[in-house]
Parts: structure tokens; sequence; C-alpha cells
């Protein structure tokens, strides 16, 4: 088999129909293997989303925040769609990702929101509901707490 490296020069030189599928495909997969390589070297002692993707409760915790961040998630939730306790998952959560599943989905709220308002024009109540709070105030309150200045202010600033 080619390696993909290999495959995506070959892609480059000589492009044919379906050249840009290929490409993309393949920047795909050279990103996994990427992915891959880092985590196997990670020390045991660190901690972030990426080691907790180790761990198929975590990483399914993970994958179901990332992909739903506005539904109104509890631990029991994320475990029993996991396949663990409530405790379990917090207790293995935390102690790969460093912080407990219901922080880390704030801090992944508020990122989403950020990045919204830095991007769009949407009113911020929009922003907020969309990321899963249920009134500006909760987002502003929040939002204030993560980056020292409320959404609307921090929107003027970031552009």
């Amino acid at each position: 088999m080619i390696k993909p490296l290999q495959r995506a020069a070959e892609e480059s030189r000589t492009p044919r129909a379906g050249t840009d599928a290929v490409l993309t495909k393949l920047s795909e997969l050279l990103f996994v293997e990427a992915l891959r390589s880092y985590l196997e070297t990670v020390p045991e002692h660190e901690r972030s989303w990426l080691v907790g993707l180790r761990d198929p409760h975590v990483s399914r915790a993970l994958g179901l925040m990332h992909a739903d961040p506005a539904r109104q998630w509890t631990v029991d939730d994320l475990g029993r769609e996991a396949g663990l306790s409530r405790s379990a998952l917090a207790d293995r959560f935390t102690l790969l990702i460093g912080e407990p599943p219901m922080q880390y989905l704030t801090r992944w709220r508020l990122a989403l929101g950020a990045r919204a308002l830095k991007e769009g024009s949407e009113p911020v109540l929009h922003v907020a509901q969309r990321v899963g709070y249920e009134s500006e105030a909760a987002f502003n309150r929040a939002f204030k707490r993560e980056f020292g200045m409320p959404p609307a202010t921090w929107r003027r600033h970031s552009r």
C-alpha cells in the first residue's frame, strides 16, 4: 500500500478527476494518524481532552457533549449513554481531562459562544440559546467569569 504522503504527492503532480476528493480524504487520514501518534506518546500524568479520547467511556461522553452542546446534559445522562454510572464517569473524566464533566461542558459552550460572537452578528441572546443557555443573563454571567467582560463588550474588542 502506498503511504498517504506519497499518494498525496502523486495526486498533486498529476491532477485527474476526483483529485480534490482524494486530497481531502488523505488530509483527514493524515490528521487522524497525527492524533494517534500524539496520543501514544502523551505522558500518563498529562490531563487534557485529547487524553480523554484514550478511554472509550470518556471519549463517548466528550463526543456527546461536542455533538450537542446545547442539550441540557447531566452527569447521569452522560454516564448512562457512555455506559458508566454517574460517579464512575465523573471520576474517570476528572482524572483524564483534569476537570469535572459539567465544568468542561461550560467551558466548551463558552468557547463556542465566543467564536460565534467573534465571527457573526447574531444577537447575544441567540448565541446564548444556541450554546445551551436558557437566558441571556445566565450566559452574560458565565461569559464574564470566563473572559473577564460581558459578551457584547468582548465582541467589540475581538473585532
